[in-house]
């Protein structure tokens, strides 16, 4: 396998508290040296020269729309579109056609994805074809090579289906990833139930619908002490259960989106269908206390919630499903949104993105450590680019950064030690 000599660059490496200059080699796939001036004979010479060097990301919110809408998203066009956010790592969501609740899908998402030089890992479904009716044989997908389980698109509606879910899966050390939302509440809701809801006279999905949602999970972790992970999270009342469920010993984590910490309900006034997500944007007083979340620790991870549409479902306003793409603007919108506004350092973020993602999946993923897979991102800091939905490396195009100016470039995305992306 081809040597790579990584020279003259800004090693940001959270797992090790590293944030240094120096070289990185990379021999048979993994990392065999790192820091310090290195020389090796024969191999690959890239010049990092102004560039910064990351563990590549690590996204555990991915909607890869296969099988069932590979019209929206298929596995392969999905791990190119990670390639070149610098994802390495991706964790994809059950709510396909079918279902990923049973061994056979399982196994036809991770035989697809062999090809792609992306480490794609399944989520299966926590109940049978997402209907909150009967768990599913965690065992079995487990062994079928399932990550996590997780009924993403909607909530487990059952709470004692849900009791015992988490119990279960803590038994067999698999992550349970929530989506916090009180169907009662948000039924029929278009958009952040609010001033902009109420100009636009679209009916809104109030916060209360996700923080009931948020409430019910910290309860049951709480009753049972067993790990919950909450998704995008979007509401300062969830932030603050959240801080509270933690300062309580309570084993609950959380992420949010990009979206959450950089734009608010005022985009819908556009009417465009590319900016409705499900949760929805909320309100900048929601938006500055994700940011108080990610600084202090109570948002653990950034993910991207990528979810792929066609350009004809995302064409009607009101008729269109929720979701936008993100994979390839996530680490631009990091840097430009938090790193760049003073909140976060570029360690911090990058912790956030592939670190602490890599452990909560329990992965072998999210360091620059000696021995471990090379999995590497290098990106500019500084250079400034418009986000142009025509050059997106995905089917879809419903992305909510498009024709903004971000900073922060990816330029090269290493997997496994092979150059999956290149924009050198």
């Amino acid at each position: 396998m081809e040597r790579l000599l990584i020279k003259n660059i800004r090693i940001v490496d959270p797992a090790n508290s590293k944030d240094e200059n120096g070289d990185i080699l990379i021999s048979n796939g993994i990392f065999s040296k790192v820091g310090g001036e290195i020389q090796c004979e024969g191999a690959k010479v890239i010049d990092g020269e102004g560039l910064s060097a990351a563990p590549g990301l690590v996204d555990m919110h991915v909607h890869l729309r296969d099988p069932g809408f590979t019209d929206k998203e298929d596995i392969v066009s999905g791990c190119k579109a990670a390639a070149a956010g610098g994802v390495t790592s991706l964790l994809c969501m059950p709510n396909t056609n079918p279902t990923a609740d049973c061994p056979k899908v399982i196994e036809y998402i991770l035989s697809k994805a062999k090809s792609t030089g992306i480490n794609v890992y399944p989520a299966a479904a926590i109940t049978k074809a997402l209907k909150s009716e009967e768990l599913n044989d965690f065992e079995a997908l487990r062994s079928a090579g399932a990550a996590a389980l997780s009924d993403d698109g909607r909530p487990v509606i059952n709470s004692l289906l849900m009791s015992k879910a988490m119990q279960k899966a803590n038994e067999l050390n698999m992550p349970v990833l929530s989506h916090c939302e009180d169907l009662f509440l948000s039924e029929g809701g278009k958009m952040n139930e609010g001033k902009v809801s109420e100009k636009l006279n679209v009916k809104g999905v109030p916060a209360a619908a996700e923080d009931c949602g948020t409430a019910r999970e910290i309860a049951l972790s709480a009753a049972y002490d067993v790990p919950v992970h909450i998704c995008h999270v979007s509401t300062k009342t969830s932030v603050a259960l959240i801080r509270d469920a933690k300062r309580r010993g309570v084993k609950v984590t959380a992420e949010t989106d990009p979206h959450y910490f950089s734009l608010t309900e005022d985009e819908l006034l556009k009417r465009d269908a590319d900016y409705r997500m499900s949760p929805p944007l909320r309100t900048e007083d929601d938006r500055i206390a994700v940011i108080k979340g990610i600084k202090d620790g109570t948002i653990d991870a950034i993910a991207t919630d990528h979810a792929p549409h066609t350009p004809k479902e995302k064409s009607d306003f009101l008729s269109s499903p929720n979701g936008s793409v993100g994979m390839e603007t996530s680490l631009a919108a990091g840097i430009t949104y938090l790193v760049n506004e003073n909140y976060i350092t570029l360690n911090r973020l990058i912790e956030l993105m592939s670190c602490t993602p890599a452990r909560l999946l329990n992965i072998n993923a999210g360091t620059i450590s000696e021995g471990a897979p090379a999995d590497l991102v290098l990106f500019s800091t500084d250079e400034k680019w418009i986000v142009d939905i025509n050059k997106l490396h995905g089917k879809s195009k419903n992305a909510l950064f498009k024709g903004k100016e971000l900073s922060g470039k990816v330029k090269l995305t290493i997997c496994g030690g092979k150059i999956v992306f290149t924009n050198m």
